[in-house]
């Protein structure tokens, strides 16, 4: 295979994973143009399509889905060699990419990073806000972060996350006019603020528990958000009640501007998790990245 060939097949690979050249051409750092001049020459060397092209997406054709199953992983598999040679470097350095809700983001992640990356400047992370379950490995993410209980069983998890709760909030001034529910099933009343789950394409039922009892209960309300920040400011602003992650709301209750409802049926959620597969073990900046966000108790102890 000629050299240009080569080149030019990874060109390839980045639009058919990415699906979008667009995308492609940002993450590459060229231009949409250059990105399908270079393809369309490919094609006309191999006398072969490998992207189907419409106005809205880019999908790869029955050759070039072929070509992308035995190119990709020997392309991976190289990457991956390249980032274990990293570990004979003096400072840890590479990319490490992670997929996490805006939650654990904002509350977890970030607060950790932030002081370490000062000190690790050849060490670049990105982190991908999404609150749907993404696969990690099909995405090319080197860990994401879910609660305990939905990591699945052949990934590693390192907790970085005490355990948390949801909790039911509102304003006074919709309390005012509404009777407070004392029971979960009394939401089915209330203008509740709704959270769309992606990898379920629907709405959340509020999980609840009291006494060894639980329940879950979907409720109604003129808005949806499919994240738990501007649910909170919706239900600052009286539009009905949030059921949202409880350090969101601390300050908005000391000061008054929500009330909390239903407390004593607001149970507790495992904690947040990093998972990844274990080829990434090996990667000093992977290390250094787990290292800063693994959890540490009030007793010290990891």
């Amino acid at each position: 295979m000629h050299r240009q060939d080569l080149n030019d097949m990874l060109l390839f690979m980045a639009v058919a994973e990415e699906r979008s050249f667009t995308r492609a051409a940002a993450k590459l750092g060229t231009s949409q143009s250059t990105l399908s001049h270079t393809i369309k020459q490919l094609e006309a060397r191999l006398g072969l399509r490998l992207l189907t092209r419409t106005t809205r997406s880019v999908s790869p054709t029955e050759a070039g889905e072929r070509l992308l199953h035995s190119f990709a992983p020997r392309i991976h598999e190289i990457e991956s060699d390249v980032d274990a040679l990293m570990a004979f470097r003096e400072r840890p350095s590479g990319t490490v990419r992670i997929t996490l809700s805006d939650h654990a983001l904002d509350w977890i992640v970030w607060p950790k990073l932030k002081p370490v990356l000062r000190d690790y400047p050849d060490i670049h992370v990105e982190l991908n806000v999404d609150n749907g379950f993404r696969n990690i490995v099909e995405g090319r993410f080197d860990a994401g972060v879910r609660l305990g209980e939905s990591v699945d069983k052949d990934m590693i998890a390192v907790r970085i996350s005490p355990d948390w709760r949801l909790v039911a909030v509102a304003s006074p001034d919709y309390l005012a006019l509404r009777k407070a529910p004392e029971t979960p099933q009394d939401l089915v009343d209330h203008n509740c603020i709704n959270h769309r789950q992606p990898q379920a394409g629907g709405l959340y039922a509020g999980e609840f528990e009291k006494d060894g009892r639980e329940l879950r209960v979907r409720v109604d309300g003129q808005l949806t958000f499919n994240t738990s920040i501007a649910m909170v400011d919706a239900a600052a602003s009286g539009l009905g009640i949030a059921y949202v992650p409880e350090n969101l709301v601390m300050e908005p209750i000391r000061s008054g501007r929500l009330v909390q409802v239903l407390d004593e049926w607001c149970s507790e959620f495992t904690g947040y998790h990093l998972y990844y597969p274990t080829r990434r073990q090996n990667s000093p900046a992977f290390a250094v990245i787990v290292n800063a966000l693994r959890h540490t108790d009030r007793a010290g102890n990891r």
